[in-house]
């Protein structure tokens, strides 16, 4: 039987010569209940910590038709409140600058920018954002320094830009519940022109080399998991391309837990890699302007995390009206998965 030092010490007091038990008692039945005792009151006490619950959203684009439903009081996040409120921690790919500065890129025949107001209602649902996406700098440099800092005054975290490249590269840190969490976020949709520099503003781009480096740069500086949430794929596609599939298994493969994606406007199939999920693309979560129903139809996904990793994960389908606003879809069947899952599965959510 392994022991305590101080139930050590006590075993060695009854076997002292002088030592004798209560008169009429056994010794070996004092050893037994005076061991067990000891143990129960000396024994290191160990707490099972619950696992940190982390929701992963689609795109947010709150200029347009979100934006105006905010302005006149709406709240596009209302449907989904009672889920994100149901997490530990919650994250979001804003796709648009906030800002009240900059011009509009020409070059690009879409350019989105949020009123600032917008991130009232963000605040309190979300408490990070991904700027890794091909409209941060739709309104240049001088937009995407501001929506930083309206970001930061807000009490939202972002993550995946900054005002140079180490910046952007950093990670956002999670430590929660006695998990120290690395997320990365990466863009490689056009146009480059949106990328850090050494002294320069920019999202961060996703070179290949790189990526794998901040992954075990994370590792190296103590994070017990490492997600990477990407924006990659071509738009309006089904199935993720042999690059993203690529790209994903390197990633695992150098140490993340789980790698997320975004960018195509539509979900995207869902993969086992080495035992650990691949979520190629979450799709839109408010975005107006599209027609079809694959297009106005996300996921948000939700995951259960420890120090092993993800210990099981689901997905709930939103799908978006014509003013952008999701709804949960309760019956929907959907991709989910616990660890130890040797082939995909769906389930319903609720």
């Amino acid at each position: 039987m392994s022991t305590t030092p101080a139930c050590a010490g006590w075993l060695e007091t009854t076997r002292a010569p002088g030592w004798r038990p209560f008169a009429g008692t056994a010794r070996s039945s004092i050893l037994a209940l005076g061991s067990l005792l000891c143990l129960m009151l000396f024994a290191p006490q160990t707490h099972a910590t619950e696992p940190l619950t982390l929701i992963f959203a689609g795109d947010l684009m709150l200029d347009d038709g979100p934006g105006r439903f905010i302005a006149a009081g709406g709240d596009p996040l209302a449907p989904f409140a009672a889920i994100l409120d149901g997490a530990d921690y919650r994250i979001g790919n804003l796709e648009t600058p906030v800002a009240t500065t900059g011009k509009p890129n020409a070059n690009k025949i879409y350019t989105f920018r949020s009123n600032p107001a917008v991130l009232q209602t963000l605040k309190g649902r979300f408490d990070a954002v991904s700027l890794a996406n091909n409209h941060s700098g739709d309104y240049g440099q001088t937009a995407f320094v501001e929506t930083m800092h309206l970001l930061d005054a807000a009490g939202i975290q972002h993550f995946g830009g900054g005002k140079n490249l180490a910046e952007a590269h950093a990670p956002l840190w999670i430590t929660r519940k006695g998990l120290k969490i690395a997320v990365l976020g990466y863009n490689e949709y056009k146009p480059r022109s949106f990328e850090a520099g050494p002294n320069w503003p920019g999202v961060a781009w996703s070179e290949d080399s790189q990526v794998i480096a901040d992954i075990r740069a994370a590792r190296q500086a103590g994070a017990d998991l490492v997600i990477p949430f990407m924006h990659w794929g071509w738009e309006r596609e089904r199935h993720s391309d042999a690059r993203q599939r690529a790209l994903a298994h390197r990633m695992i493969d150098a140490g993340a837990a789980i790698v997320v994606g975004g960018h195509p406007h539509v979900t995207q199939e869902t993969e086992l890699y080495r035992g650990r999920p691949i979520i190629y693309s979450l799709g839109n979560f408010v975005f107006d302007g599209f027609d079809k129903p694959a297009e106005k139809t996300g996921w948000l996904l939700r995951l259960s995390l420890d120090k092993q990793g993800v210990a099981r994960w689901d997905t709930v389908e939103a799908r978006m009206d014509d003013q952008g606003t999701p709804h949960p879809q309760p019956g929907a069947q959907t991709p989910c998965g616990q660890r130890g899952d040797k082939a995909l599965r769906t389930c319903r959510p609720f």
